[in-house]
């Protein structure tokens, strides 16, 4: 067996101990020999050492990387975290590893770097320096003075916790007075200016003009920091070549714009009229089963177009909460289900209040109180399914890798008419001798 072979649990529970510390030891090697040991690792591990290091520290370790490395450290990474990785690569290494990266993470990937015309994400610059909240004082100045030797970039240093969260900004002069033992958050200024990645060139443009900043953290929803804007990128126009780079290898430009052209247009949205017109005859379908009861009772078929309506305009309101938070990443996997209950109760309390209004109506009309108890069950029931389906449908089509702002609108409209009309001829069914 080999010496390195030989270390190699050694240095496996030297790593394991204490990742922090293990990976501000690694950062003060040589990049071949911190490679070497990365190659060495279990990929979980590996990963793990990874998340610990310097963002830019841990692209200049993995530029030069084998294809299979990189796809098993990235596969193990939070994908937010695997695409600030990735934006910092060179131009030639994000070619070399974009087809060995799995499918799930690259639209991850393509997700997180996929931003607005004129907004803030497209201008932004991944170059800035940022540490732990827990790192040493001393630790800080070592690495800033190993940094500046390799010509970083200079800015704001900002501290972030082990999600990545933004949590403050260091003052030099606070840094450099405070004692080496004292970790990092017990001396960084914590009211931080940040800017929203969606935040429209000329809003940021302003803020920091009014401020006098040069530069200010970019931060998602979550307040995760994702870069850097510079005051003179906004106010001369520059766009950074690097995201447009990386948006257009992963196929952002793909999808149909304002003015893509007719042809494409017709190709991407005549499917899915097809589709809307194969479920109106379900709709249709399902009111066929009921005709004899309609015929009855003329009366249901006046009342079909207020469950049908009211059905989809409640869908429509979760669905447009619910696509604006998909669009703005407002919504993390871990809080999808809370969600989709949380809609699920709007619609039913709506579906009550609004189906005790129309009940009553119901009722002064034709005089007859189990018809307006048939058409206020009716739209409980069926408001409540749209509040089910607004929030859980365009979840489920960006999971499937489909345009949620093509075919949602469309499987929502059927599933409310569907249910609507059923819920509510299947009641009159179910009181048809108190209707009759």
């Amino acid at each position: 067996m080999s010496e390195p072979n030989a270390l190699l649990p050694l240095v496996q529970k030297f790593l394991e101990s204490d990742l922090a510390a293990a990976a501000r030891s690694l950062e003060t090697m040589e990049e071949e020999q911190v490679v070497e040991i990365l190659k060495a690792l279990p990929a979980s591990l590996a990963a793990k050492i990874v998340r610990q290091l310097q963002v830019s520290y841990a692209a200049a370790l993995l530029k030069d990387a084998e294809a299979d490395l990189f796809r098993e450290i990235a596969t193990g990474l939070e994908p937010q975290h695997a695409a600030t990785i990735f934006m910092h690569l060179p131009t030639e290494a994000r070619e070399r590893f974009l087809n060995h990266i799995p499918e799930k993470i690259k639209e991850e990937i393509r997700n997180q770097l996929t931003y607005p015309e004129d907004s803030v994400g497209r201008l932004m610059t991944t170059h800035f320096l940022s540490f732990r909240k827990n790192l040493k004082v001393q630790e800080a100045i070592e690495k800033i003075r190993l940094l500046a030797q390799k010509r970083f970039p200079a800015s704001y240093a900002y501290v972030v916790n082990d999600q990545d969260h933004l949590v403050g900004v260091i003052n030099m002069r606070d840094l450099m007075l405070a004692s080496p033992d004292q970790t990092l958050e017990s001396v960084i200024r914590k009211e931080v200016f940040t800017i929203h990645c969606f935040t429209d060139r000329e809003e940021a443009a302003n803020e920091l003009s009014k401020r006098r900043y040069f530069a200010a953290p970019v931060v998602d929803s979550e307040n995760r920091i994702l870069g850097i804007i510079k005051a003179e990128q906004l106010l001369q126009g520059i766009q950074e070549e690097m995201t447009q780079d990386i948006q257009q290898m992963f196929g952002a430009g793909a999808d149909e714009r304002a003015f893509s052209p007719i042809g494409f247009s017709l190709k991407k949205r005549l499917p899915w009229l097809h589709v809307n017109l194969a479920t109106a005859f379900l709709a249709a379908g399902v009111v066929a089963l009921f005709e004899d009861i309609i015929a009855q009772l003329t009366i249901l078929a006046v009342f079909l177009p207020v469950v049908a309506g009211q059905g989809g305009n409640a869908g429509a309101q979760s669905l447009a909460i619910v696509m604006r938070g998909l669009v703005m990443r407002e919504i993390p996997k871990e809080k999808v289900r809370q969600l989709i209950l949380k809609e699920s109760f709007i619609g039913t309390v709506t579906g009550a209040v609004t189906g005790l209004v129309t009940a009553l109506v119901a009722w002064a009309w034709y005089g007859n109180p189990y018809l307006g108890l048939v058409i206020g069950l009716g739209m409980l029931v069926n408001l409540f399914f749209a509040g089910l389906s607004g929030a859980s449908i365009p979840i489920l089509m960006r999971a499937l890798r489909l345009d949620p702002a093509q075919c949602s609108s469309i499987i929502l409209t059927t599933v409310t008419d569907v249910i609507g009309f059923l819920a509510f001829l299947g009641f009159a069914v179910l009181f048809k001798q108190y209707l009759i």
